[in-house]
């Protein structure tokens, strides 16, 4: 019997439960980081709506999720708490769209991409799979079992991010 766990926009989760499918839906101008340890059956879902907690402090010490800088390594540090391991993980990313800033005045989302992949580096962590940009809102959701990442754009079917075979894209 699936499980389904949500997660919400500033929002993380991580299982190791087979049965758990991680979804989090309408990411827009917000990106969705997943991660998945294929040896310890470990998947873990980000919401992060802003590049920088130092955007807010404040709310960044109330909710790190909120915040690439802070959510990205939260998640990481969760998974590892159920055994994943940083050098087996397949990292995958969404959203990151132009919504409701139809002029790129803030360019948000372009912001929450640059900063995911600068953390990511700096980690020397590489994502397998990613699809930003754009002007549609995007859910996704990472299947714990088998580490499947699906996503759908409003008004399309959905459709499965691939990740490379084992050991290849590193």
């Amino acid at each position: 019997m699936v499980t389904l766990l949500t997660v919400g926009v500033g929002d993380c989760k991580v299982s190791n439960t087979a049965e758990s499918v991680l979804a989090t839906y309408a990411l827009g101008s917000c990106i969705a980081v997943a991660i998945y340890d294929p040896v310890a059956n470990v998947g873990g879902l980000l919401h992060f709506m802003l590049p920088e907690s130092s955007l807010n402090p404040n709310k960044a010490s109330q909710n790190p999720a909120m915040f690439a800088d802070t959510g990205i390594p939260m998640l990481f540090h969760a998974a590892y708490g159920l055994g994943a391991e940083k050098r087996r993980l397949v990292v995958r990313a969404a959203g990151g769209a132009q919504v409701m800033d139809e002029y790129g005045v803030f360019n948000i989302g372009k912001r929450n991409h640059l900063a995911l992949r600068k953390i990511m580096w700096k980690a020397g962590v590489m994502i397998q799979g990613e699809e930003v940009g754009g002007t549609t809102p995007r859910t996704v959701r990472l299947e714990v079992s088998t580490g499947r990442f699906w996503i759908r754009e409003s008004g399309l079917a959905d459709r499965e991010m691939l990740a490379p075979a084992h050991g290849k894209g590193r």
